[in-house]
Order: C-alpha cells, then sequence, then structure tokens
C-alpha cells in the first residue's frame, strides 16, 4: 500500500475496460476526477481498451464479455493502478452475482501476465455504492430494452435492493443511449414513484449521461442520488484506498461513505 505522500505524488493509472460504443465512460469518470483534482492532490491518468459493441442486446452484450479478458491483458501490459469495466447490462445479462466471477476472472488475467490489478465492474459497484448508503429500496431511471430492464432489476433485488420503480427508456443502439441530454434525468426522475425510497439510480447505465443531473435531481428530491458512472468513481477510488470525495457528484462522493 502506497503512503499519503506517495499516493499525492504520483499518477493513479486507471484502465477502462469499455464497449466499443460507449462515449460516456471516458467522459464522465474522467469528469469527477478531474473534478476531485481540484481539491485533493491525487492525480489520474485514464487508459482504454474496448470489447465490440453496437446494440444493447444479450446476443452482443454476451459476445461482448467474452472480449473483456483481452482487455485487461491488454491494459495490465501498461501495468494500472484499477482497472473499470464499465457496461453494468453485459454483467447483469450474465446471471445473477456475475460480477464477482468477472472481477475475479479479469483479476487472474492480469495476474497471469505479471500485473495483478484489482478489477472493479460498474455492476458491483452500483450495488457496493447502494450498500454503502444503507439503501434498501431505490427507483432507477433506464435506457434499455423492458427486458433488460427487468433483468437489471432482478439482479439488483438479488442483493438485497429493492426496486420500488422504474423508467425503461427502451434505446437499443448504444449510441443513442450516450447522445442523451445529461439533464434530461433531472425531468424524468419526475416520473418515478420514489415514495419510501432510500435513493435514486439517474442512470443504470454507464453508457446514459446523467452527471449533470445528479445534484439537481438531489436538491430537489432530497433523497440521495447515484448513477453507475458516480458508483463507479466510488469504487475506483475505494479500489485505489483513496477519500471518496467529488465535488458536485452527489451523496456517495461526498467523503461520507
Amino acid at each position: 500500500m502506497s503512503t499519503d505522500k506517495d499516493s499525492a505524488s504520483r499518477h493513479h493509472r486507471v484502465g477502462l475496460i469499455v464497449p466499443s460504443s460507449n462515449t460516456t465512460m471516458e467522459t464522465e469518470i474522467p469528469a469527477m476526477l478531474r473534478a476531485r483534482e481540484a481539491v485533493l492532490p491525487e492525480r489520474f491518468t485514464f487508459h482504454s481498451s474496448r470489447m465490440r459493441m453496437k446494440s444493447v442486446t444479450r446476443e452482443e452484450l454476451s459476445a461482448m464479455d467474452r472480449d473483456s479478458d483481452r482487455c485487461a491483458l491488454e491494459l495490465s501490459d501498461a501495468r494500472m493502478d484499477v482497472m473499470g469495466y464499465a457496461c453494468l447490462v453485459a454483467i447483469m445479462s450474465m446471471g445473477k452475482g456475475y460480477h464477482r466471477q468477472s472481477q475475479s476472472r479479469l483479476h487472474d488475467v492480469t495476474a497471469a501476465n505479471g500485473a495483478p490489478t484489482p478489477v472493479i465492474t460498474s455492476a458491483g459497484a452500483l450495488v457496493e455504492g447502494l450498500q454503502a448508503m444503507g439503501a434498501k429500496r431505490v427507483s432507477i431511471i433506464a435506457p434499455y430494452m423492458l427486458p433488460l430492464t427487468r433483468m437489471v432489476i432482478d439482479y439488483i433485488e438479488n442483493e438485497g435492493i429493492e426496486v420500488i420503480d422504474s423508467i425503461s427508456l427502451e434505446i437499443h443502439d448504444n449510441l443513442a443511449v450516450g447522445a442523451r441530454d445529461p439533464k434530461a434525468p433531472a425531468e424524468l426522475w419526475k416520473k418515478l414513484n420514489v415514495k419510501g425510497a432510500d435513493a435514486i439510480v439517474a442512470s443504470a447505465c454507464v453508457q446514459m449521461p446523467s452527471l449533470a443531473s445528479v445534484p439537481l435531481i438531489e436538491a430537489a428530491s432530497g433523497l440521495p442520488v447515484v448513477s453507475s458512472s458516480v458508483c463507479t468513481t466510488w469504487a475506483i477510488l475505494k479500489s485505489l484506498g483513496l477519500e471518496r470525495r467529488v465535488p458536485g457528484a452527489g451523496a456517495l462522493l461526498s467523503g461520507q461513505y
């Protein structure tokens, strides 16, 4: 484990395992960590490897997930400090609890290459972020087709978190998901039933932009608000042993958790 002095004086290498059509992970996660750099000493660099995927269908997601081993291997050549696999629905479509298997397998790939690296997934990060806040009941916004949203709900509920309501935008084209207005969830959430909810998930998808909406929804709803990207950033910082604090990124990244 690095000392505080070592941690502050060097750049932490963040490896991003990204669907080929994803345009948001490399936007929102660096934006959050750059905002953090304005108030805390640690510095970050970002390095990506891509898996082919254009349409958010079960078939393409399964084929893409098989490609994640190659991505982890490639990134490990550059000696990352942490890797984040950012396609929540790809992990969740592979079966309940699959994020644990994926993270373990990808870590083993890096270890076999002589560069053992902690690996987090956006699916695992969403669950763990909600659990860290003590959220037992949530309402979510997702861009997926209804059957995929149902699968995401089942996955989250299998981890002990009840989904009391959801909005499914039914967009199968991943580029179209990434092209959405990041402030759109700040209006969409008003259609959710949040009575009795402990938290709102502004985007249950790393590709659907929502970072600009997180503080707006928190202010309007009075509830903690997360997104897949917020939770992934939280998990990256946790894995690095760093303070989980990012200005303007909602309650989970307030430094309290």
